[in-house]
């Protein structure tokens, strides 16, 4: 939970980086500095006896390929989502992704979720609802590629949670590389232009590095906890959108947008409360079972002693 919470924190600053370069650089161009500027992350995730040949040499193909095409479609979604909307209408739009993974985890990965998880990610559909208010306001291609974001962002989740048994970390990197570097570059195509100022190339370089250190963060949680619960930080999201909207790009907000963000929130809190009473249970049940067994345990073998007594 700790590493997903800094994985959000990463994407959230790395998406006020892509922002403030709307109408400076292509979107495409920008998602595709996400896979470069990446590269200088594997020097600190690369393990002893792994080359880095490695990032293009999977053991699990299938989930590699499926894997670089999610992290490719988020990226290029995600920042022409933010520099067509303000960061929380954007980022309420992809709080729909707990939801996404939600269902396809329970689909293809089957695992178990109960009643108050269904109810937490239904809060956060009504939630995203009041933020959007669809029939009383317009909606255009900003909000489309916001869900869109959300959507693939849930399939790099439940890719990184099946590809577990990938033995070479580099491996399972590669693909949040590669699939931005290929995929937005040839969508940049003749739009691409040289960053004209010393200014874009920070900002450039602050989406891509902190982009790429999310998706690290994000695979390392996925591989210590269920990907339903990896979902669940998400939410701190909102606190990023809200501070940097706020300072950064002056983007107050307005009745209705505060009255769903909390309800979005709500249901974060929810789930994680729940979360903790399920994990805070299985845990006594555990320490009882081991309590039992040891006693058992301990029966038996006085039982043992005693027999022998007997026999001599």
């Amino acid at each position: 939970m700790t590493l997903a919470f800094g994985a959000y924190a990463a994407f959230s600053i790395s998406d006020a980086f892509s922002k403030l370069l709307a109408g400076s650089l292509d979107p495409f161009e920008v998602a595709f500095s996400g896979g470069v500027f990446g590269f200088l992350i594997l020097p600190f995730i690369r393990q002893k006896g792994e080359s880095y040949i490695d990032v293009v040499r999977p053991q699990l193909w299938t989930m590699w390929f499926l894997r670089a095409i999610c992290v490719f479609v988020a990226t290029a979604a995600s920042v022409e989502a933010f520099m067509l909307l303000p960061m929380p209408e954007a980022m309420s739009l992809m709080f729909l992704m707990p939801l996404f993974v939600t269902i396809i985890s329970v689909v293809f990965l089957k695992e178990k979720v109960i009643f108050w998880a269904w109810l937490a990610v239904i809060l956060g559909f009504i939630g995203v609802l009041i933020v959007l208010r669809p029939g009383f306001r317009a909606l255009h291609f900003g909000h489309l590629c916001a869900l869109v974001a959300a959507f693939a962002n849930a399939g790099s989740v439940i890719t990184y949670r099946l590809a577990d048994r990938e033995k070479t970390r580099l491996s399972l990197f590669g693909s949040s590389l590669i699939g931005p570097i290929i995929g937005n570059g040839i969508l940049m195509g003749v739009h691409a232009t040289w960053p004209a100022s010393v200014k874009d190339w920070v900002f450039l370089f602050g989406y891509g590095f902190l982009a790429a250190l999310g998706q690290l963060l994000m695979m390392m949680a996925t591989a210590k906890a269920p990907a339903n619960r990896v979902a669940l930080p998400q939410y701190s999201q909102m606190v990023w959108g809200v501070v940097l909207s706020y300072i950064v790009f002056r983007e107050p907000l307005d009745g209705w947008t505060f009255v769903g963000i909390t309800v979005l929130m709500f249901s974060g809190v929810l789930n994680w409360i729940r979360q903790r009473i399920r994990y805070e249970r299985m845990a006594m049940k555990e320490r009882k079972e081991r309590k039992l067994a040891a006693k058992r345990s301990n029966e038996i073998a006085r039982g043992s002693v005693v027999t022998a007594s007997k026999r001599f």
